[in-house]
């Protein structure tokens, strides 16, 4: 006869259900195994391209267009980052793009959160209209020319406000947003209108709290976008002094910029030397403020994905 002791034990079963002492069985292990290859091998996919730039940026011009540059430097120097890390004109453009970031992400977090706990509430007037012109606006834009004589008239051309208001809601972000405050409680919401909050005490006492997991990854969804972005920079600004730090390595690809090889050449190395891997040098720097915030970012991943797994 089985007793209720041994049915409540918590020995009797692991936190997954399954059985102490059971076994998985054959297909589940190689179901596993192969999954844990694939990964792998997709890590490895990814990673390569950016540690053979990281390559590079470390080896000699000769050896990379010998094309000997894999994963390891060759003809190992420093040249290049001393040329950068002396170039004005770039810590200028990263200045800028750090200040572009900063406002563009937070005037994007503040308009979609707003947005997105309206739309959220099924009570609310036209809320299906209102969702639907969201929805529109994913499909159908007037185009580039619309769009940039819209922005000449409003007199936004050569400002920071041309390239962090046009994209300052994200519909995809907002309609994840708007899920997420839907599977709050409405229980919380209740107890507090009981207490007396009103709406804006209810947003930011209650909901926010609540909502870390994802305002982290809307977060680093807008910020990830704005910095990348060098397109508007490239339609709307024509003063140099407000480049972002994508259009200034755009014009180094594209060989429209020499100020880092003349600057390179007066620091003791050869034009053709710095010309040849300034563009992996510059990339690096670049990328690296978005690889150093993924880590701090990626267990809210993980949160919100239990968040929206749970409900009640």
């Amino acid at each position: 006869m089985v007793t209720q002791s041994a049915l409540t034990s918590p020995s009797a079963s692991t936190s997954s259900g399954k059985p102490v002492g059971a076994r998985d069985s054959v297909g589940y292990r190689w179901f596993t195994w192969i999954n844990g290859t694939l990964l792998v091998i997709f890590c490895l996919a990814m990673l390569y391209p950016f540690v053979t730039i990281l390559a590079q940026s470390f080896s000699g011009a000769g050896a990379i267009r010998a094309g000997l540059v894999s994963v390891w430097p060759v003809d190992f120097n420093l040249d290049t980052y001393k040329a950068v890390w002396q170039n004005q004109m770039f810590w200028r453009s990263y200045r800028n793009t750090v200040v572009y970031t900063v406002v563009g992400t937070t005037i994007a977090m503040v308009l979609t959160t707003l947005l997105a706990y309206v739309l959220s509430k099924k009570h609310l007037r036209g809320r299906n209209v209102l969702i639907g012109l969201a929805v529109f606006t994913m499909f159908f834009n007037g185009g580039l020319i619309p769009n940039y004589i819209l922005i000449s008239s409003l007199g936004m051309t050569n400002t920071m406000w041309a390239l962090v208001l046009p994209g300052a809601i994200s519909v995809f972000n907002l309609l994840v947003m708007k899920s997420f405050f839907e599977n709050l409680p409405v229980e919380l919401e209740e107890a507090a209108q009981i207490d007396g909050l009103g709406w804006f005490g209810i947003f930011a006492r209650i909901v926010l709290p609540l909502s870390k997991a994802v305002i982290a990854t809307m977060i680093l969804f807008y910020s990830v976008a704005i910095w990348n972005d060098w397109f508007p920079a490239f339609l709307y600004l024509d003063k140099q002094e407000l480049f972002p730090v994508t259009l200034f390595l755009r014009n180094l690809v594209a060989g429209a910029s020499s100020s880092a090889s003349e600057g390179a050449a007066a620091a003791g190395s050869t034009t053709a030397a710095i010309n040849a891997n300034i563009q992996s040098v510059t990339m690096i720097l670049t990328i690296i403020p978005i690889l150093c915030v993924y880590p701090f970012v990626q267990r809210y991943f993980v949160s919100g994905v239990m968040l929206g797994s749970v409900k009640g």
